[in-house]
């Protein structure tokens, strides 16, 4: 990615314009601190709300296939982490303060190390281990776009895209040495088992089907024999 990203900018670190051209993303970035920390003093507990390239974001109510999808991911992850005690599971309003942005993912898993080092009344907090996103009309270009690009640049393992409507999981892995996300599975049907979070394996169905959701909640929380 470093030899990539190296010849990518050659033309630009070569060109006698350079120096303005810095001078002008430094106006850009000042200007963008300043509305970011406009947004922090804004935002209140009860705000859903994002801040991106200098744009803050506010999201609207989602559809109930939305929530119920989140909802059964929610229920599953955070009982398998809290059984086995494997860090801490954040759900819609937690804030994930990046070098440039603030979003707040549908899904946010921290290991046991990681959620060692917030305290129970922070607001903001560091790149996670796992970040879900179920996405909308509204929110798939960024979730597909920027945010996809920010979390495999701040070390984010494991990335998922849930299309509600489409039934469908994306898992997207951090490739080792490099910062960019591949592929592992798209699917409707089958098993998914975690990078991120040890052990965690679930069918794809267990999101989008209620009933199946319950009998994956009782095996994951029944006592190991």
């Amino acid at each position: 990615m470093t030899l990539v990203l190296d010849r990518d900018l050659k033309p630009l670190l070569n060109s006698p314009r350079l120096p303005f051209i810095a001078r002008r993303i430094d106006a850009v970035l000042a200007d963008e601190k300043q509305r970011r920390r406009e947004f922090y003093a804004q935002i209140d507990e009860d705000d859903k709300a994002e801040f991106i390239n200098g744009e803050i974001v506010m999201h609207s109510p989602v559809r109930l296939r939305h929530n119920a999808a989140s909802g059964h991911l929610y229920r599953l992850v955070s009982s398998y982490v809290a059984v086995h005690r494997l860090g801490y599971v954040g759900f819609e309003k937690i804030m994930i303060s990046l070098t440039r942005n603030d979003y707040e993912p549908d899904i946010c898993y921290f290991n046991t190390a990681r959620a060692a080092t917030v305290f129970p009344d922070q607001m903001r907090f560091p790149a996670p281990d796992l970040v879900v996103e179920v996405i909308s009309e509204s929110t798939e270009q960024r979730d597909r776009g920027v945010k996809f690009d920010d979390y495999a640049a701040h070390g984010v393992s494991e990335y998922w895209i849930i299309d509600p409507d489409a039934e469908t999981l994306e898992q997207y892995h951090l490739v080792e040495g490099d910062d960019s996300y591949r592929l592992v599975i798209k699917a409707m049907t089958g098993q998914v088992r975690s990078f991120a979070i040890p052990g965690f394996e679930i069918p794809v169905r267990a999101i989008f089907d209620a009933e199946v959701n319950q009998v994956v909640l009782l095996a994951l929380l029944a006592p190991s024999s």
